[in-house]
């Protein structure tokens, strides 16, 4: 009998560098862990990489000059306005400042009270206090200020984003409104850096007479200068690597977990599966931020990670159906209901409250959650038991 379900394990690897064979050296990481601590590699493992190193080893970056001339390209020069940014310096700052070089003048339209992963930039206390409508109240930043005081201090960080972003170039102006066409009343030409609600705030720009509009995964959806790329996400998921130079998210990551999968076949003659993951789909709690701010939790994953989880809830029928029952008798009962059960729960009251999200999002959220975003050194993890149930021990 079996006593343990899930478990995932962060496996301690190399730094990885530009060049570096990333497939060989996440294998041989893995390999090693297991030999080392005792451990089999079985069909169904799960491996996950961390979208960071993949990446970094493909050397997927841009220069704050390469994305400026991207934007001047597309958008011509003069004044451009910008849409909901989240309040990020990692995520968005160096990209504003690349923005902001290749255009003459900018308006940033923030969103508020929070910006879409819930960054505060006020607290809905104070619009209730001071009777403002988020869906109908726009602002200028002299009458922002004037309602919310000269202060906007980030809970977590303490920075003032409003004041910070104006710091990156001295021809930026920010604004305020939930309504994307507000910033029509400034510019013509729009850029859109919403991460999931993109499209949205595009076609409803265009419906209100936008005369360019394109979003942060239209730039840089092709090499500029020598620099990186990404044909799908362009600048989503992008992040600071230095003062002037940001590592883009990874291309062609099919080729990636498809070479693990093929290396730790040869190697073990098992059959695992594979998967590139960024951000984990969670919210915090005590902060009110929502973790995603990539455009994806998982760009890439073999093909077993396609698809929903196919679960009946055990609580419902310890609760109801099997309620008379205790011991072993429950426990083979439980089984026997787990092996029965149809091929398709949706609709069904026996799956109620398991509320089937893909396999990449909730793997790559676990993932995420095991390797930290810190100093934790473990940029790849090995998950075993992940397609198991009560009725498999």
């Amino acid at each position: 009998m079996k006593y343990t379900g899930v478990t995932a394990r962060g496996i301690i690897s190399p730094i990885f560098k530009q060049g570096d064979d990333l497939p060989k050296s996440v294998c041989e990481s893995v390999l090693a862990a297991a030999k080392a601590e005792g451990y089999p590699i079985e069909d169904g493992d799960i491996i996950g990489i961390t979208e960071s190193v993949v990446a970094r080893t493909q050397g997927n970056y841009a220069t704050c000059e390469q994305i400026a001339k991207d934007i001047k390209n597309q958008f011509g020069g003069g004044t451009l306005g910008i849409v909901f940014p989240i309040l990020s310096r990692n995520r968005f700052s160096i990209l504003l400042k690349a923005i902001a070089m290749g255009c003459d003048k900018l308006i940033v339209q923030l969103s508020y009270p929070d910006d879409e992963v819930g960054n505060e930039l006020v607290s809905y206390d104070q619009m209730d206090e001071h009777g403002v409508n988020p869906y109908s109240d726009s602002f200028t930043e002299e009458e922002f200020r004037k309602v919310f005081g000269s202060e906007t201090l980030h809970p977590f960080t303490g920075v003032d984003y409003i004041d910070f972003y104006k710091s990156l170039g001295d021809h930026i102006e920010v604004v305020f409104s939930n309504d994307p066409a507000y910033i029509l009343n400034y510019s013509k030409k729009v850029l859109c850096c919403d991460i999931h609600t993109r499209a949205r705030t595009k076609r409803l720009l265009k419906r209100k007479g936008a005369e360019k509009v394109l979003g942060l995964d239209d730039i840089l959806c092709q090499s500029v200068d020598g620099s990186g790329y990404n044909e799908d996400y362009g600048l989503l998921g992008s992040n600071m690597s230095t003062a002037d130079k940001v590592k883009l998210f990874p291309r062609e990551g099919h080729l990636v977990v498809e070479a693990v999968q093929k290396n730790l076949l040869e190697a073990t003659g098992k059959t695992v599966e594979v998967l590139i993951y960024g951000d984990g789909c969670f919210k915090d709690p005590v902060g009110g931020i929502w973790e995603l701010a990539d455009p994806v939790v998982s760009p890439a994953h073999t093909k077993r990670l396609d698809g929903t989880p196919n679960e009946l809830k055990m609580k419902y029928f310890a609760d109801n159906e099997l309620e008379g029952l205790s011991g072993v008798e429950l426990n083979e009962a439980m089984k026997e209901k787990i092996r029965s059960k149809e091929s398709d729960l949706v609709g069904n009251m026996a799956a109620q409250g398991t509320t089937p999200r893909r396999y990449s999002d909730l793997v790559g959220s676990l993932c995420d959650l095991v390797s930290g975003s810190g100093d934790r050194g473990t940029p790849v993890i090995h998950i075993k038991g992940y397609f198991t149930n009560y009725a498999s021990s």
